[in-house]
């Protein structure tokens, strides 16, 4: 048997160090901290910098971020669609009775049930709605955004176009 290969019994554990007690062992006197300046002499808090502006405070304060290239809908529900008497309903019909608000596109999602035929047109459909309505005997139609595609044209391959 070696030197180094010498290992405490199993389970066993040692008692930690008691600093502070005396000049008389290791760990007496200044126990460990030093000599004077403050955290010699009492506790200071992780993050202090000594009354320097703290870093937390002095990077900027991102909150997130924006895409420029997000598309807002305004929900309308299929139930919202049964209440309604038309059987041809547009984004303007349901701008003119109040349903969504004057901007912004109109999204018809699929909660509710539809029993009737109505042609519906809005700027997107979701894949339930879609189904429930041409399931009713009714029509989804697609009406094109106010814009153009809002996202940016392709780069293709950064380091072929050096």
């Amino acid at each position: 048997m070696k030197v180094h290969e010498l290992a405490p019994a199993p389970g066993a554990r040692r008692s930690r160090r008691r600093v502070g007690r005396g000049i008389a062992g290791k760990g007496g006197k200044t126990a460990g901290r030093g000599t004077k300046g403050q955290k010699a002499r009492g506790q200071v808090k992780p993050r202090f910098e000594g009354g320097q502006l703290p870093l937390t405070q002095r990077i900027p304060k991102l909150r997130g971020f924006a895409n420029p290239f997000r598309i807002e809908y305004n929900v309308v529900n299929l139930g919202v669609l049964e209440g309604l008497e038309e059987t041809e309903i547009t984004p303007e019909s349901l701008k003119a009775a109040g349903i969504v608000h004057h901007k912004g596109l109109v999204k018809v999602l699929g909660e509710g049930e539809l029993t009737r035929a109505i042609r519906v047109s809005a700027h997107a459909f979701s894949r339930s709605a879609r189904e429930a309505i041409e399931a009713a005997g009714g029509t989804a139609t697609v009406v094109d955004k106010p814009f153009g595609d809002r996202r940016p044209p392709a780069q293709g391959n950064a380091l072929a176009n050096r």
